[in-house]
């Protein structure tokens, strides 16, 4: 467990429950206080936005058919840092989510940890 993680809250949208299941059990791992899951944009958004506080997010870009970037809209304006998970890579993103930590599915828990780190602005721990 990275004592740079411990107490984190993190937001996680994902609409796979055994994907949803195995980011929680990585986030535990990594001393992560997991927030959600949330299986929809909308149950996201409301997390997102009910002022609960979140250190980071990890978004699935297509949660039940509908792309996650109203969430990642709700959490740049709270500064909340996150990252998008995708089959497609950082090249199945729109021009303008470009550049932002992207994890690849299917991701290990090290991927994980280093997308969160990027996002988060920590060095190496």
């Amino acid at each position: 467990m990275s004592q740079a993680f411990a107490g984190r809250r993190v937001l996680v949208v994902e609409d796979e429950s055994l994907v949803a299941m195995l980011l929680e059990t990585i986030l535990e791992d990594m001393g992560c206080v997991p927030v959600g899951p949330a299986a929809t944009v909308d149950e996201g958004l409301q997390m997102a936005n009910d002022g609960e506080p979140i250190d980071a997010a990890l978004l699935d870009v297509n949660v039940a058919g509908r792309q996650v970037f109203p969430i990642a809209e709700a959490l740049r304006a709270r500064g909340v840092p996150f990252v998008f998970s995708t089959g497609y890579g950082e090249g199945g993103l729109p021009d303008e989510w470009r550049g932002l930590p992207t994890l690849q599915k299917p991701f290990t828990e090290a991927a994980v940890r280093d997308a969160l780190m990027k996002a988060m602005g920590m060095a190496d721990v």
